[in-house]
């Protein structure tokens, strides 16, 4: 089995201890619980943890590393199980809830199972630490009911640190270059903020304080559509005597692509920049990355100098752990670093063992997902089959690494058709083989009535 080291690296800056077990717990709904006392746009707030998302916690197994644990509702695919180990990365142990996850996620799940909170107490006195995506309430009770200790902040720490709110002013505060735009917190706010944006020539973006992946934004582009969000929001106010809101209005920049980078605060407050991405998006929503992104060396200077006034500034505030900042750079070449901070696991921490293995020197490398269309669920075996010599671990650079399948079958039972999701990453020598190894993926997988979409 080839090593890697970014997990260990991981390891080492929250524990000091690159052997420390984890178990992990790949929470991607944890925002709702964040959100719960803040008050948003008035649109209604998905109570059910949607399928999709849930399933995306096997994520993790590609993270994870063997002697690790991984928290999951449902065991992993059999055939999915073998081909993690073929890639070489190896899988960890697979820790099931007794009944699939509800409306709390997994966390909840956890909690209600007895023979797994048991087991969960035999690892916390064998020293291992609970390693959450984000944590919250949930799994600081998990924490507390079991003795495993947290490889990461308290839930407070999480809660005020992810707020769209704290990025904006953290980065005023820090002299960084901002999107023009305004935080409010009360109706009248909001209102200046869109009658003074609108003015200067919008369209705006107003988005939740906790909103994530495309949830919880609006796009305003003329006056009457912002003055319909305000008699909502003001009427919401009148029926509940609260005019609290919890928001950020932004303008519209023209750019040339959105960035991620990622950098890690370890206990002790040093910070390492990981990597910078482009990042893929399409209405908010996430698509996937490319990387190395197309950078000048001053534009990556620009990403490396913010990291590090903002990992001081968290560490500061209370945090340590893996941040991950969203970031554009304008029509004009300039470097806006900090558009929202995500100080949590995300998408790209998820890529970081595949990409340390297979990843070659000068490569390229591209995270995404491909949309199916099923009408019955498959096995991993039957999308292998599909794939071919595709199916196969990457060699000298060039391949395809399946990082999810769970995500293929999540909305089985709910439709028919129903929609799944493959998740890959792809490598090669360069963009225009990249390409090139995206359309043989996506017509590999024609057979399963994949909707075309480009990355």
């Amino acid at each position: 089995m080839n090593a890697t080291a970014y997990t260990a690296d991981l390891k080492e800056a929250l524990t000091g201890d690159r052997d420390a077990r984890f178990v992990w717990l790949c929470n991607f709904e944890v925002e709702n619980q964040w959100a719960r006392d803040y008050v948003g746009l008035p649109a209604a707030r998905v109570s059910a943890t949607s399928a999709t998302v849930q399933r995306m916690e096997e994520l993790g197994a590609l993270l994870a590393e063997p002697t690790d644990c991984l928290l999951l509702d449902r065991p992993l695919d059999d055939g999915y199980r073998r081909y993690v180990e073929k890639t070489g990365l190896g899988a960890p142990v697979e820790l099931v809830t007794r009944d699939p996850a509800g409306v709390g996620g997994t966390s909840q799940a956890v909690l209600d199972s007895p023979e797994l909170m048991d087991r969960l107490r035999q690892l916390a006195r064998d020293g291992a630490y609970l390693m959450p995506m984000g944590n919250s309430p949930l799994e600081e009770r998990i924490s507390l009911e079991t003795g495993l200790r947290a490889a990461v902040p308290n839930a407070a720490t999480y809660e005020r640190v992810n707020s769209k709110i704290y990025s904006r002013r953290l980065a005023g505060e820090l002299g960084l270059r901002e999107i023009p735009g305004f935080c409010c917190e009360t109706v009248p706010q909001l209102r200046h903020a869109l009658d003074q944006g609108l003015s200067d020539g919008g369209p705006l973006i107003v988005k939740d304080a906790y909103g994530v992946s495309g949830k919880g934004l609006l796009v305003l582009d003329s006056r009457k559509k912002a003055d319909r969000l305000l008699r909502m929001v003001e009427r919401r106010a009148h029926n509940t005597g609260d005019d609290a809101i919890h928001v950020v209005v932004e303008r519209f920049l023209p750019k040339r692509f959105d960035l991620n980078y990622q950098f890690t605060i370890d206990r002790a407050g040093g910070v390492r920049l990981d990597f910078v991405k482009e990042a893929l998006t399409s209405g908010g929503v996430h698509l996937g990355h490319v990387m190395p992104a197309g950078l000048t060396p001053a534009q990556h200077e620009t990403l490396t100098e913010a990291a590090e006034a903002l990992g001081a500034r968290l560490y500061k505030d209370g945090f340590f752990g893996i941040v991950g900042v969203d970031a554009l750079v304008g029509t004009d070449d300039l470097v806006h670093p900090v558009l929202e901070i995500n100080a949590r696991l995300n998408m790209s921490s998820y890529q970081g063992r595949v990409t340390e293995r297979f990843l070659a020197p000068g490569g390229t490398a591209l995270a995404r997902h491909y949309p199916l269309r099923l009408t019955t669920p498959v096995s991993f075996d039957e999308v292998a089959e599909a794939l071919g010599a595709l199916a196969e671990p990457p060699s000298a650079g060039n391949g395809a690494v399946i990082t999810s399948f769970g995500t293929v079958n999540a909305q089985s039972g709910a439709s028919v058709p129903f929609d799944g999701r493959l998740y890959t990453m792809l490598f090669a020598a360069r963009r225009e083989e990249l390409a090139a190894l995206d359309q043989r993926v996506a017509r590999s997988l024609a057979r399963f009535g994949t909707t075309e979409r480009k990355p």
